[in-house]
């Protein structure tokens, strides 16, 4: 079973920055709790245009669909769902350049 890296894009809706950030940087650990995620320290980093975008590592691609099936995981990605809509990096002005940079979150 091989580690996963995974980069996921967060665009918070209207008013629900605040509530955006302290699920991304609470993330991670809830995995952890579940045991899903490695203990590599997530990367967590604001785009220009205030999306966040966090790189984190699964266990394995076993254990990104065990997430799938996990009501912990499941209830989590539904307070994400009020949050956030999800972006493909592509879609980031910074993933244009030949060197993205974004500004540090943690």
């Amino acid at each position: 079973m091989k580690p996963r890296i995974t980069i996921v894009v967060y665009k918070p809706l209207e008013g629900k920055e605040s509530t955006l950030l302290h699920l991304v940087t609470n993330h991670h650990h809830r995995l952890l709790q579940e045991n899903l995620v490695t203990s590599r320290k997530p990367i967590i980093c604001q785009a220009k245009d205030n999306s966040l975008v966090e790189i984190f590592e699964w266990q394995s691609e076993e254990a990104i669909h065990a997430a799938h099936a996990n009501p912990a995981v499941l209830a989590m990605w539904k307070e994400f769902g009020e949050a956030c809509t999800y972006m493909p990096i592509a879609d980031i002005y910074e993933s244009n350049n030949m060197f993205s940079d974004f500004t540090p979150v943690n």
